[in-house]
């Protein structure tokens, strides 16, 4: 028997790569099971974005390899989406890294910056792959803890009475999954400043800008931030392109140089027309970001009243693709998901896998239509 590597004792496999077989089991067994778990979307790219993928197929380059840091236009695009949207310069040349998704950007920061011992500070509640990936390097996670009292924001005066002295990265995400926080000015001021006094490397990931949100943000708006900050980006959520794996990281070119060091090892360059559809997906006018967060907010209307029908609350003013409900006092997160699995055949996504801060809350995905969602709300009234 071949042992396999040590860091592998250190993760499991992810919650939803093990649940989703369960629920495909139940489907298999003819159980009509509804899946509000998953934030993948279900409505189309852009017609523009389909239409520029499949003309691309008959240029010459569009099967050969390509370059490891993407087409000039991609990166000239990515810079005029931030301009526009969030009022951030950054040089096309040197500040913009193309990414096949922003999940794989974690991996090459952690890979680029940490090594074995290095301590990183991680939400809780969060996005799980900070931590997986964390341990996969031979670093240390340190959970910052969030609560609904402190708007799911970081108690800076926490911690600046913690031992900080080998904390080298810090994993920030606004606005926040899972809770759907927005971020304020002051939140973000703060992040850079406190980066700066401890020599710490503050990555926002910033998939969820445009989902039910008039205001999107971006960290690198802050003054000086280039110097301490990183950004990750993704088209996944804004633009329906979760499959086509197109992201990228944007901060100083001294980052994204060290971050080139360990992609260039990992991959051959984005597929040509993926970059070409993501050209036109990063060219879309307002219309589009209105056309999708009206069916959004539909959508939206229809789960807080299934959580009603729950007995959760939920904040209102909350933003980005998920629900995020406190259950009652008594009933604990995955015991309760399990329950509505088997009595309802709906499956929801517990708090608890997003860190310990999440017992006693459930996440909803509006990634379902308005006919799924009614379906759901009688089958549990």
């Amino acid at each position: 028997m071949i042992e396999v590597a040590n860091r592998l004792q250190t993760v499991e496999e992810y919650y939803f790569s093990k649940k989703l077989r369960e629920v495909n089991l139940l489907i298999a067994s003819g159980k009509p099971v509804i899946n509000l778990g998953i934030g993948s979307p279900d409505l189309q790219p852009p017609k523009k974005v389909l239409s520029a993928i499949s003309a691309s197929l008959e240029n010459p380059i569009a099967h050969k390899y390509q370059s490891y840091q993407g087409l000039p236009e991609l990166r000239d695009a990515i810079a005029k989406f931030y301009k526009t949207h969030f009022s951030v310069n950054v040089s096309p040349g040197t500040e913009i890294l193309p990414l096949m998704g922003s999940k794989e950007g974690i991996m090459h920061i952690s890979m680029a910056y940490l090594n074995e011992g290095d301590e990183v500070l991680i939400p809780n509640p969060g996005y799980p792959t900070y931590q997986s990936v964390t341990k996969l390097v031979g670093a240390k996670g340190v959970l910052y803890e969030l609560d609904e009292a402190n708007n799911w924001m970081p108690d800076f005066k926490a911690l600046e009475k913690s031992d900080l002295s080998k904390v080298k990265l810090m994993w920030v995400n606004y606005p926040h999954m899972p809770t759907g926080v927005k971020p304020t000015k002051y939140v973000f001021e703060e992040l850079v400043a406190f980066g700066k006094r401890h020599n710490i490397l503050i990555v926002n990931d910033n998939p969820y800008s445009f989902v039910l949100n008039d205001n999107p943000s971006s960290i690198l708006s802050v003054e000086g931030a280039k110097d301490v900050c990183l950004e990750l980006n993704s088209l996944s959520k804004t633009f329906n392109m979760a499959g086509w794996r197109v992201g990228m990281v944007l901060g100083a070119s001294e980052h994204i140089n060290n971050i080139l060091k360990v992609k260039s090892n990992m991959d051959s360059g984005m597929f040509y027309g993926i970059q070409k559809g993501a050209i036109e997906a990063l060219k879309c006018s307002e219309m589009w970001f209105a056309t999708l967060n009206n069916v959004y907010r539909e959508r939206r209307n229809l789960v807080w009243k299934l959580a009603d029908a729950l007995n959760c609350t939920y904040d209102k003013e909350a933003t980005g693709l998920f629900v995020w409900a406190k259950l009652p006092a008594y009933l604990k997160s995955e015991e309760f998901i399990d329950l509505v699995l088997k009595e309802n055949h709906i499956f929801i996504t517990p708090g608890t896998i997003f860190g310990t801060q999440g017992e006693g809350y459930i996440r909803f995905s509006l990634c379902a239509s308005t006919e799924v969602l009614e379906e759901a709300i009688a089958r549990v009234k």
